[in-house]
């Protein structure tokens, strides 16, 4: 397979690389001209500059098993659009020894910075500890996974080393080996997770190290967490993943609602991670969606959904800890209960026994967030083309 190539499904599938070469970036886009006219123009404009950082990116990596440059004319291949749900384009899709990562490439379109992002998916993403002491001053505010090995050379190792090279976005790596890493192996190799702060404790990986698929599950229930920060920098990603937010707007310092949210999140709606995105935000970074919401960062913290239709508040923060509360709130919104009590007023059932039923009439303030969504000044979105 060429370092640049036009592949389909089968022949990347197929391919002795996709299995083996340890870094992909695969840019789906379209091709297709009507009338001399390019149906994506932003796909016209990225190739040539994708075809350059293939070859600067082939000189310093000449094997075929470090790095592919591939393209794939979705327009021709529609099976791979489908599969790997392609909604705009150009897309760019990176995959490590066979696995799709969930972030794809969103950053400036130029050979310098796709040279430099394959570099960084490059480097070693693992920091080898030196002395014991050294896991004391690990940065506590992020998530820190921490291997205990006899050796690298080890299939215990090159376990942990893969599934570093897929969630290093999301957590440290570090790792300690033979004499250093020994009074931490009383029971053989192991893996430690630890979390973010100074009061959580320690929780240590029990399963098979060996077990890919095991030693990944676990590692990325732990780095990813069930309530995400939502930034500027990965509101894109989140609102293309399709699922309303229920968000927590608090300010940075306050902790304490977060650990609270988080905690009543776990306990209530944890058979609705599929069906909707729990985040919190900086009430001062997201001042605009708060005030779309008649708040203020000084009424933080609050609690809202937004549908990519329209934005609905919970009512106070500490009702948050009634049982249920929250729980009947996404019901809500499931049901379409808030849509109907924001334009009629409150359901029948929700009203007293001879209390008179008024049609209320109001307009939810439209969704803010939908604003993060990718932008048709960058992508050509598949919802607007006509076949689609």
């Amino acid at each position: 397979l060429p370092t640049s190539a036009t592949v389909s499904l089968a022949s990347l599938h197929s391919h002795i690389l996709f299995c083996y070469v340890s870094v992909i970036l695969c840019i789906l886009s379209s091709l297709t001209f009507s009338h001399g006219i390019s149906l994506c123009r932003f796909s016209q404009m990225l190739h040539p500059i994708f075809e350059e950082a293939s070859n600067v990116i082939k000189e310093e990596y000449p094997n075929a098993n470090q790095v592919v440059f591939a393209r794939v004319d979705c327009d021709q291949h529609s099976d791979i659009a489908q599969r790997y749900r392609i909604s705009k384009y150009p897309t760019l899709k990176l995959f490590r020894n066979g696995m799709m990562m969930k972030r794809e490439y969103r950053g400036q379109r130029s050979v310098k910075a796709l040279a430099d992002y394959i570099r960084q998916q490059k480097s070693d993403p693992i920091q080898e500890l030196h002395d014991l002491a050294e896991i004391t001053t690990p940065d506590r505010s992020k998530r820190n996974i921490i291997g205990y090995f006899e050796q690298k050379d080890s299939e215990n190792y090159r376990v942990f080393e893969r599934v570093a090279n897929i969630l290093h976005d999301d957590c440290a790596f570090l790792a300690a080996f033979g004499v250093v890493s020994k009074p931490e192996r009383y029971s053989g190799d192991n893996i430690v997770y630890k979390p973010p702060g100074h009061s959580a404790p320690d929780m240590v990986y029990l399963g098979s190290m060996t077990n890919f698929d095991g030693t990944y599950n676990w590692i990325q229930d732990k780095c990813v967490p069930l309530v995400r920060e939502i930034t500027f920098e990965n509101g894109e990603e989140l609102t293309e993943e399709g699922l309303p937010f229920l968000i927590l707007f608090h300010m940075k310092e306050d902790t304490e609602s977060l650990e609270i949210f988080q905690n009543e999140v776990a306990r209530q709606l944890i058979s609705e991670k599929g069906t909707i995105n729990f985040l919190h935000a900086d009430c001062d970074k997201f001042r605009h969606p708060l005030l779309h919401i008649q708040k203020t960062p000084a009424d933080c913290p609050v609690i809202a959904i937004d549908s990519f239709r329209h934005m609905y508040v919970f009512g106070d923060f500490r009702d948050v800890l009634i049982p249920g509360k929250l729980k009947q709130f996404v019901f809500d919104l499931h049901s379409g209960k808030l849509h109907r009590e924001f334009h009629h007023g409150p359901d029948p059932t929700d009203t007293a026994p001879g209390e008179e039923v008024q049609d209320v009439a109001s307009s939810p303030p439209e969704s803010s967030f939908q604003k993060l969504a990718p932008s048709e000044y960058r992508y050509t979105l598949l919802r607007d083309r006509d076949e689609l």
